[in-house]
């Protein structure tokens, strides 16, 4: 790992890492999609499951990255990727990630048209069995965030400290060569660091520390984003606790060559950082505070549950995918004397939890809100 690789405290980017896992990940399924000798094929980026930062890598140190095929459905493959860090100096070796990801097989004649995949020879039956459990789950989850493809981040000016507007971040990017495969698609590790970059920007503002990354919710990759394609990641905070921030982090491709296709969502996911002081231990998190309307004024604050009415007016609830005011679908809220305690889709109570592109309404009791 060299000093490009990393922050300035050292620590090795967590895109950086990213990109290793999805290279070795795209290599090993390329490379079993076409081992039967079938029509050839390159293996897309699907999705990213869940990825634990377990250690952190430094500079000087040597990655090791390994790649297993664990299951194949007709028309995907699972790749478990692990990866070791190596002090070449002590000889010390730590496991520093372990990640699944989810790839198809697309035809290098018609990337339009996914092939079969060769199905997998497995050691025990069991393994077929729980492979398949695990597809399904991934499946049903990946077909529940299509909805969420028309969500938008706006930018936000004059904001206060703490708030999402003040910390919510974007990057431009033109997509060139380099950034994309021989069939002039960009690889989806480009993507995931340009990603990572920006969750790390906005947590950065928000702790002005330094920060890494704890973990990566499910990475969806919606659609494939061709070479020339000008991409647009943005980044929000959505939830804080004492000593981590979750940061929805999407990424909007506009075909500025091809008049006639529209700007689409081409992926979306969730980032966990964490605030790290110089001697690199964990720091308290600053929490994230949500705008609060009075009757006369607006302040600032945090989500403490006041003995009065709130009230929200959405212009689209990212978590529950309904429109105007209203609780979000699958969450749930009980009133109390008065008092709302809101507990969202992500499971988290109204303290620390906050729906995105929301404004909170401060009435007082007995006021009529709808």
């Amino acid at each position: 790992m060299l000093p490009d690789d990393a922050n300035v405290a050292g620590n090795v980017h967590g895109g950086t890492i990213l990109k290793m896992i999805e290279e070795a990940g795209a290599i090993i399924s390329t490379r079993h999609c076409n081992s039967k000798h079938r029509e050839s094929c390159v293996a897309a980026l699907a999705r990213v499951e869940r990825t634990d930062f377990l250690s952190p890598m430094n500079i000087g140190e040597v990655a090791h990255v390994s790649a297993e095929i664990t299951y194949t459905s007709k028309h995907s493959v699972e790749v478990q990727v692990t990866v070791t860090s190596e002090n070449i100096i002590t000889g010390v070796k730590k496991v520093t990630n372990k990640a699944t990801l989810w790839y198809v097989p697309l035809s290098l004649s018609n990337v339009e048209r996914v092939l079969e995949v060769p199905p997998l020879v497995y050691v025990r039956k069991d393994q077929e069995v729980e492979g398949r459990k695990r597809y399904e789950a991934q499946k049903l989850e990946r077909m529940e965030t299509t909805w969420k493809t028309s969500d938008t981040i706006q930018p936000v000016l004059n904001t206060e400290p703490y708030t999402i507007g003040y910390s919510q971040s974007s990057l431009i990017h033109l997509l060139g060569p380099s950034d994309c495969s021989l069939q002039g698609f960009v690889h989806g590790g480009v993507t995931m660091k340009l990603m990572d970059e920006v969750a790390g920007i906005v947590a950065a503002r928000h702790c002005k520390t330094n920060i890494v990354t704890a973990s990566v919710d499910a990475i969806n990759f919606h659609k494939k984003i061709k070479k020339g394609c000008v991409i647009t990641i943005s980044g929000r905070l959505t939830f804080t606790s004492n000593k981590s921030m979750e940061i929805e982090v999407l990424v909007d491709a506009d075909p500025i060559v091809d008049h006639s296709a529209e700007r689409f969502r081409a992926a979306s996911a969730f980032f966990t950082y964490v605030s790290l002081s110089k001697d690199g231990k964990t720091l308290p998190v600053p929490p994230l505070l949500a705008q609060i309307t009075g009757l006369e004024h607006s302040t600032y604050g945090p989500f403490t549950g006041p003995s009065a009415t709130l009230m929200w007016a959405m212009h689209r609830d990212s978590y529950g995918g309904q429109d105007g005011p209203g609780p979000a679908l699958g969450s749930s809220r009980q009133a109390e004397a008065g008092h709302f305690s809101w507990v969202g889709a992500r499971g988290r109570p109204a303290e620390t939890w906050l729906p995105s592109a929301s404004v909170l309404v401060f009435s007082w009791p007995g006021d009529r809100a709808f």
